[in-house]
């Protein structure tokens, strides 16, 4: 019987077969990772020296970016073509700083390293609803007293999802797998608060994400749709149908 590992794996197996790697490398999605190693860095106030554990962190163009940033790095991602990839690039970048792990997220955790922030970059709403909820508390084994986890997520109100699968619906096929789904920022902020995190969730973006996704080639274009975002996102009501939220969540001193 396939599991859901299982179609995850096989999904990013193929995904990581040479167009990830060719559409990362694209400007606008450039432009996109190093806003958001910007925004880690401060959204966290990640100090030079803190060990980071990445879940889902895929080819690792993320993790790269934020190496100078960090003391340590620790990427996990379910596909070994993802993580021999990353792993070829950190040796070929020359960091030394970061390692890749081939694995569910949960063998990550079951080392019980602690670590000062957890990411969790598009990763959470891959997860079943189950192993979402159970998630918060089996981190606080990881999380140093006051450490913190960042995720970027789907929005579940999303405007730019029903506009993508009326115009680009075979597009829209290929970026998603069969069992994501996009999530409400307000309960999964609630659900870590359950296990006693201090979390919030945070309108991102309403189409500078997607303007990459479209025209990768133009960092120009992602630029200007940002600029707009940040104006968008603190308009009420309107912001509900954003493109993606942030979680912020702190563990108990």
């Amino acid at each position: 019987m396939t599991t859901h590992a299982d179609r995850e794996r096989e999904y990013y197996d193929q995904l990581y077969s040479g167009f990830a790697q060719q559409h990362f490398a694209r400007p606008a999605v450039i432009a996109f990772r190093r806003d958001l190693v910007w925004r880690i860095v401060s959204r966290t106030k990640m100090a030079a020296t803190a060990r980071v554990l990445s879940l889902g962190c895929g080819i690792g163009d993320t993790e790269l970016l934020l190496a100078p940033h960090a003391g340590e790095i620790v990427g996990v991602d379910l596909s070994p073509k993802a993580v021999k990839y990353a792993a070829k690039q950190a040796a070929r970048a020359g960091v030394t700083n970061v390692r890749f792990i081939t694995g569910e997220w949960q063998s990550a955790l079951e080392q019980r390293e602690k670590f000062d922030a957890v990411l969790c970059i598009f990763f959470l709403h891959h997860l079943p609803d189950e192993e979402l909820s159970a998630m918060p508390a089996q981190l606080l084994n990881v999380v140093r007293p006051g450490g913190v986890v960042y995720a970027l997520e789907p929005s579940r109100g999303r405007l730019s999802e029903k506009i993508g699968k009326l115009l680009f619906p075979a597009l829209m096929r290929r970026y998603q797998t069969e069992d994501e789904r996009a999530l409400d920022g307000r309960s999964v902020a609630a659900t870590f608060r359950q296990s006693g995190f201090d979390a919030t969730a945070e309108w991102f973006d309403f189409g500078s994400l997607p303007m990459a996704g479209l025209c990768p080639r133009s960092a120009g274009l992602y630029r200007a749709a940002r600029l707009v975002d940040e104006a968008l996102i603190r308009v009420p009501l309107l912001n509900r149908w954003s493109n993606a939220f942030e979680l912020i969540a702190h563990a108990p001193s």
